[in-house]
């Protein structure tokens, strides 16, 4: 099967409703190249209903080999009257119009078509195609010996059998056709865009879960895998519900799918008036349930910040758990986890000597600096080797490297992983580019999600004459002109938003970054229509560490 240029509405057909073309040719031999049509058989219908037939003999302008004759009974003498394929062709194109093309072993007919209507200054057919060879092989090959058309007529006591002429091969495979779509709805196959997937669905082992789709509908939403005891197993958001969980059948190689698939019993779905409504859903509702397949957003709980303590007297850098709003302190983050937060805080470090020793430092002073200092990578004001005043300038530079201009932390490190380069010294020069990495990722998401809360209210204008209304970078409502609808299933966090100029809060970042990315990826598409801040950033575009695919690690 291959899905042709048909609309998304009108590959959702109930199969009830699509008009079939079942087509059979006969030819002169195997290659379109070197051999010819000879006859040509269609049979069209909708819902069970004949509505027409086609059959002519074509002259193929070239001898009929004796074992074609054999095998079809069409002889020389029957085709020298016959019209030639190019005054066929524009009938068989009227005859099967934008319909569905079924046939058996149908790309051997339609390499013959295109051919033909390319030698000729034809368009060749864009039909979504059918082909029944590929459903018996999913549907009933454990029940055949082979998936021959004559076998398969055989095994599904069709009331025509094939007979190598066009027009009882068409009628053959058309009730071939009816057989196995009986056979396709006992999964849950009930409109054309199940039935094209279907060959897709390699002899999955859970085939039979398949019908678990068959109320899914074709919008924006999320669905929820359930097991026996109706516990959530996975949350996912979709554009399309059943294309998208109809997927998990058809060649999805994850590891962790099929275990889900052989755990899951039913699915759920709560319909969205649009994407961006189901993507906050999908979050809110993985906070909320934490499915055990669930790996994104499931672990917010152990979210890490980057902590510059401003309150000390000789601030440090720590990571911690949680952010105190209205501390004083300088927070980055929430981060993923504490290893990126501490890789971040080692880049800091490399960039600017402030002080590595932990605890406050006396007013009595140590005998001797710490390790750190000591090395010559860090300062130490435990042991008074620098004043308040001098150990403020550094400080200064680190706030300004992460808050205003991050060259003042990014160019020390390209310095330095440069000259460990050039001393050869490869592997140390990958580590500095890899801490380089990771404080230039954690800047820019932490430029885009400030951006945004600090934006305030943001009405915005979505595709398809939807709305929606953003505040301190929260999705309130959203909806189409018909009417608001308010995010489904769950309400707005209830720990609160926090102070848009604070440190963000653990359970608000992953749906803040969830609707920046949203509106990263359909800037051209949405239109702001009010702010009350500022959205746009003065601050210049920071440079990227990132290997080369490829290159060298």
């Amino acid at each position: 099967m291959r899905a042709g240029q048909r609309s998304f509405d009108e590959l959702g057909t109930p199969l009830a409703d699509v008009t079939f073309v079942v087509l059979d040719l006969e030819t002169t031999g195997a290659s379109p190249q070197t051999y010819a049509i000879t006859e040509v058989g269609a049979v069209k219908f909708r819902g069970g209903e004949l509505l027409g037939t086609f059959q002519t003999l074509v002259n193929p302008g070239m001898a009929v080999p004796p074992e074609i004759t054999y095998l079809t009974g069409i002889t020389e003498a029957m085709v020298l009257p016959a019209p030639p394929i190019e005054a066929v062709l524009g009938p068989l194109a009227s005859f099967v119009e934008n319909n569905v093309i079924v046939g058996h072993n149908v790309r051997f007919d339609l390499r013959f078509l295109a051919a033909a209507m390319d030698r000729h200054g034809w368009p060749r057919f864009t039909n979504v195609v059918v082909d029944t060879c590929a459903l018996a092989r999913r549907l009933i090959r454990d029940e055949v010996p082979n998936c021959r058309l004559a076998t398969l007529a055989q095994h599904l006591r069709s009331g025509h059998r094939p007979t190598h002429r066009a027009l009882d091969d068409a009628w053959a495979t058309a009730e071939v056709l009816h057989a196995l779509l009986e056979r396709a709805g006992t999964l849950g196959v009930l409109a054309l865009d199940d039935l094209v997937a279907l060959p897709s669905i390699t002899g999955h082992p859970q085939l039979s879960k398949l019908k678990l789709v068959a109320n899914l509908p074709r919008c924006a939403g999320v669905y929820l895998f359930r097991d026996r005891s109706a516990r959530v197993l996975y949350v996912g958001k979709a554009v399309d519900l059943r294309r998208r969980v109809r997927s998990y059948f058809s060649g999805d190689e994850r590891r962790k799918v099929g275990a889900l698939l052989r755990e899951v019993a039913s699915i759920d779905h709560i319909v969205c008036t649009n994407e961006l409504q189901a993507s906050v859903l999908e979050v809110r509702l993985i906070h909320e349930l934490a499915p055990h397949y669930n790996r994104h957003a499931k672990l917010w709980r152990r979210y890490a910040y980057v902590k510059l303590t401003l309150d000390e007297r000789f601030p440090r850098l720590s990571v911690v758990r949680a952010a105190r709003a209205g501390d004083g302190c300088l927070y980055l983050g929430p981060l993923g986890s504490s290893s990126v937060a501490r890789q971040v805080v080692e880049a800091i470090q490399t960039a600017a000597p402030i002080r590595r020793c932990t605890g406050r430092p006396a007013r009595t002073l140590r005998p001797s600096p710490c390790a750190p200092a000591q090395l010559g990578v860090a300062t130490c004001p435990c042991a008074g080797t620098i004043s308040q005043s001098d150990y403020r300038v550094i400080v200064d530079r680190v706030v300004d490297g992460l808050t205003r201009d991050p060259s003042l932390l990014l160019d020390p490190l390209a310095a330095r992983m440069q000259a460990l380069a050039q001393a050869q010294r490869y592997e140390e020069a990958a580590d500095m580019r890899n801490r380089a990495a990771a404080l230039a990722r954690v800047l820019t998401r932490q430029r885009r999600l400030d951006a945004l809360r600090q934006a305030g209210r943001l009405e915005l204008r979505l595709p398809d004459d939807a709305w929606a209304v953003v505040e301190a970078g929260l999705l309130q409502s959203t909806g189409t002109d018909g009417g608001g609808h308010p995010p489904p299933g769950l309400p707005l966090p209830v720990e609160g938003t926090g102070d848009p100029r604070g440190p963000l809060p653990r359970h608000m970042a992953d749906e803040v970054a969830t609707i920046a990315s949203w509106l990263d990826s359909r800037a051209t598409k949405v239109r702001i229509v009010a702010c009350a801040g500022e959205l746009s950033s003065p601050l210049p575009r920071l440079p990227t560490f990132e290997p080369l695919d490829g290159g060298p690690t």
